[in-house]
């Protein structure tokens, strides 16, 4: 039961930031290079591999600090 509220708590955890961050850097992106930078598929593939990265990296250190401070237990 423990493993599935773990990760059931990191997907929360992980699509949170991940909204998050599309937010903030999309309004980014639209305002530093234009709207037409989106539409190629390669400036797509470039933006998405940066917010799962990010995400993933946030994710784990939100996760490593619940852990530090004995709120989570895996």
């Amino acid at each position: 039961m423990e493993k599935q509220q773990t990760i059931a708590i990191a997907l929360i955890v992980f699509i949170t930031l991940g909204f998050i961050l599309y937010k903030s850097l999309g309004s980014y992106v639209r305002k530093a290079y234009g709207k037409k930078w989106l539409q190629a598929w390669g400036n797509k593939v470039y933006f998405w591999q940066a917010l799962v990265l990010t995400s993933t990296l946030s994710t784990a250190l939100v996760m490593l600090f619940l852990k530090w401070n004995n709120l989570l237990i895996f």
